[in-house]
């Protein structure tokens, strides 16, 4: 068996199926690639349910690892027992509620499907941990006393942010969370909350979620060299939208 050429990181999606199709063309992928998919798949702009339509679709031609997002769990929860939550509603959840109006049952029962298939976490041959959002046990996730904290932390990323860059590894000082692996994909925190708007790395903890939601882009990370490509601000494709803003 001929193995994948690349390993490339998608960071959160919120419903922009137009600019994940972008930046998908712009990395040129093909079969031999694996994607990591680190979630957050609806809530957002309008295209939610058809992102995940195009997801299961790739899935069948592609190697695929698709992760749990806060708010993929949300919307398995609004797909399985209706819940509107207002916090989620007025967080993209709207728009999620909008596009399913134009899906049939059983494609409603094929999402939820996926949904229930999706990975808290992945950690492939090299160490390297794909997350959506963190972990907080100092043992890695697969200690977590509550497993639902993967798609919800932010202490990791606020750690690795805030980290001395001149600390030594060495240090008693030095988070041992870090210590549990080669290096950390997250998404779930926008980098352009600080400012960035490519993918970001602070100590191993690399950060893919360039704020599709907001006013950011798409981005996808080839793991081994770095390179990195980006859709136009997802806004932009979307013209007659908010998003989450």
């Amino acid at each position: 068996m001929i193995p994948p050429t690349r390993t490339l990181v998608i960071g959160d999606i919120h419903g922009g199926l137009k600019a994940l199709q972008q930046v998908l063309q712009r990395a040129d992928i093909s079969k031999k690639d694996t994607l990591i998919f680190l979630g957050d798949y609806g809530d957002g702009w309008s295209d939610s349910a058809a992102v995940i339509s195009f997801l299961m679709t790739l899935s069948s031609t592609h190697t695929c690892i698709f992760l749990r997002g806060n708010h993929d769990y949300l919307v398995h929860r609004y797909l399985t027992i209706n819940d509107t939550n207002p916090l989620w509603v007025n967080h993209g959840g709207a728009s999620t509620i909008e596009s399913y109006k134009k899906v049939s049952q059983d494609q409603k029962s094929a999402h939820i499907s996926f949904l229930e298939k999706l990975h808290n976490y992945y950690i492939d041959p090299q160490n390297r941990l794909f997350v959506h959002a963190g972990f907080t046990n100092q043992a890695g996730p697969k200690n977590e006393f509550y497993p639902h904290f993967v798609y919800w932390d932010r202490t990791l990323w606020e750690t690795a942010c805030s980290l001395d860059p001149s600390l030594s590894i060495k240090s008693n000082r030095y988070p041992k969370r870090f210590l549990q692996f080669n290096e950390i994909y997250i998404g779930h925190t926008p980098t352009t909350k600080i400012g960035k708007t490519v993918p970001t790395c602070y100590a191993n903890v690399w950060n893919i979620d360039t704020g599709a939601a907001f006013k950011g882009r798409i981005s996808v990370l080839e793991i081994s060299t770095k390179e990195f490509w980006q859709s136009d601000p997802v806004y932009s494709l979307y013209p007659q939208e908010k998003g989450r803003n």
